[in-house]
């Protein structure tokens, strides 16, 4: 069935259920997050899409608590990885341990071979153990020996950065990087937030979770994303938006062309044709528009582009790149 033989009013009842869904958890999320709604919904956007989420943030702002919160409000197992430099790509994807008694050899699998994966300050481990995360972010599967090895669904890798201390850090690899589909900034939040989070440390009670959703609700929910319709203009939009980072003169950004080392790749262009179905799934609605594009941009984007010295030295961020680029071309 094409898209134009689909009746897309009819979905809309569907959709709206499995945004409700969508809501429901991330309600849940509220009880043990106070304010980071943004690293909530980022986080349940990138499961859906079946995604990995990058997040970059100083210490203390609920990294890691949203991430396990996810695991207590859905029935996902989750593992925690703490990446040091003596980290060793075994203690992620597992090894072959030698049984004396059988004289044969038996696999131990590591902490990857769960739902939610927390790879904790992902950049102090060496290039060496961020790559064994290749196999399992994009192939969905480890191999260990001779034996191949594949990952239960739904399957997500949040890594955490930390931006200010870089002391004993290795720079994520592009390939790896390339990898997330979100890049997410956490920042602090409102003074009301911080005081919620005193009066709530000071009780000593941490919120009891419900398990309000299923390994099957993430799936039908994965499945009705596919059904969410995009149009032919709206394509194009995101093409523009991608080679806008690669020949900024083109779309009359000339002073980005000095800026720019390297633009984003095609898998940013699919990633943001995906990321808009799902924020519009997400808001209960059966069609993207222009705006879901807009809201899912700069974190698909922020990490895929490579900003040349005279923009750091410049001080211009990424972020104001990208903030150009979407002022600049022309919205369908």
């Amino acid at each position: 069935m094409t898209p134009a033989e689909i009746d897309y009013t009819a979905l809309e009842p569907h959709l709206q259920l499995q945004a409700q869904k969508a809501q429901t958890i991330l309600r849940e999320l509220e009880k043990r997050i106070v304010g980071q709604t943004h690293v909530g919904r980022r986080l349940l956007a990138a499961m859906i899409a079946q995604g990995h989420v990058l997040l970059e943030g100083v210490p203390g702002l609920a990294k890691t608590t949203a991430i396990k919160a996810l695991s207590d409000a859905t029935s996902l197992s989750f593992k925690r990885v703490q990446f040091t430099p003596d980290l060793l790509p075994a203690d992620v994807i597992g090894t072959q341990i030698y049984d004396p008694r059988t004289s044969e050899f038996r696999v131990k699998k590591g902490p990857i071979f769960a739902n939610l994966v927390l790879a904790d300050e992902i950049n102090r481990a060496p290039a060496k153990v961020q790559s064994a995360l290749l196999e399992a972010m994009q192939e969905r599967q480890v191999t260990i020996g001779d034996q191949t090895w594949p990952l239960e669904e739904p399957f997500l890798v949040m890594a955490t950065q930390n931006p200010i201390d870089q002391e004993g850090t290795y720079a994520l690899p592009e390939a790896q990087v390339d990898r997330f589909l979100f890049k997410v900034l956490v920042t602090y939040g409102t003074k009301e937030e911080e005081r919620e989070i005193i009066v709530r440390s000071a009780m000593a009670l941490e919120p009891v979770m419900e398990k309000v959703a299923t390994k099957q609700d993430i799936r039908e929910l994965r499945q009705w994303v596919d059904r969410v319709y995009i149009a032919d203009k709206i394509r194009t939009y995101i093409v523009d938006l991608v080679f806008a980072t690669r020949f900024p003169a083109q779309y009359g950004l000339t002073e980005l062309a000095t800026w720019i080392e390297s633009g984003a790749s095609p898998r940013a262009s699919i990633n943001l044709d995906r990321g808009a179905r799902v924020n519009a799934l997400m808001e209960g609605r059966a069609y993207v528009t222009p705006q879901d594009v807009k809201d899912i941009g700069a974190d698909i984007l922020r990490h895929r582009i490579r900003r040349t010295y005279e923009a750091e030295a410049a001080g211009i961020t990424v972020d104001e790149i990208i903030r150009r680029i979407f002022d600049r071309v022309a919205v369908p």
